[in-house]
């Protein structure tokens, strides 16, 4: 049996960004807050190279990924989806499976659709996802709050921005833990 560490590991991550999209954002409770959260995710993941993929859920009706998030990461690309689970499409699938992780950092919107059966769905296929309860949103605050305690029932670990690139840093007193610690104030 596989003996797995209960702390993400920085080289055994990546991360998922899930649908922030310019149509479907500003209906989104607390999109503000959310955006900016996820923008310190981003670049703190960036300052401790853990890869991510980018989806966009039916780009023709939601449209493209929000602006800010496209000119934040390094060589932006996505992966266009059409099932609410990213595990749903093919590319998705492939392009995770490719990267041979097994801790999946989730944040986007919205919580209670695509972020929890994406959550539920990494789960099933043997990762450990870490859901950024503050890197995430839905329309109404109560999806949220419920869709959080099913992924946590499910197995999935919650956390925070801040608390995730901490434990990603791991050790204080290097350029990176000024770096993460700048991001997060």
């Amino acid at each position: 049996m596989i003996q797995i560490k209960m702390r993400i590991q920085k080289d055994d991550t990546v991360a998922v960004v899930v649908d922030i999209q310019e149509r479907l954002l500003p209906h989104i409770f607390h999109w503000e807050q959310t955006l900016q959260n996820c923008l310190k995710l981003i670049d703190g993941l960036q300052v401790l190279s853990v890869p991510m993929i980018v989806t966009q859920q039916y780009t023709k009706g939601l449209g493209n990924t929000d602006p800010s998030i496209v000119n934040k990461i390094t060589g932006f690309s996505h992966i266009e989806k059409t099932t609410f689970s990213c595990c749903g499409e093919s590319a998705f699938k492939e392009k995770i499976s490719s990267l041979g992780k097994k801790y999946i950092i989730l944040c986007g919107i919205e919580t209670h659709v695509c972020v929890m059966q994406t959550c539920i769905d990494l789960l099933e296929e043997g990762y450990i996802p870490f859901v950024v309860e503050d890197c995430v949103s839905s329309r109404k605050p109560n999806d949220k709050e419920i869709a959080i305690e099913r992924m946590r029932q499910e197995g999935a670990r919650i956390t925070t921005l801040e608390s995730i690139l901490f434990e990603l840093t791991q050790i204080s007193g290097t350029e990176t833990f000024k770096l993460i610690s700048k991001i997060v104030k």
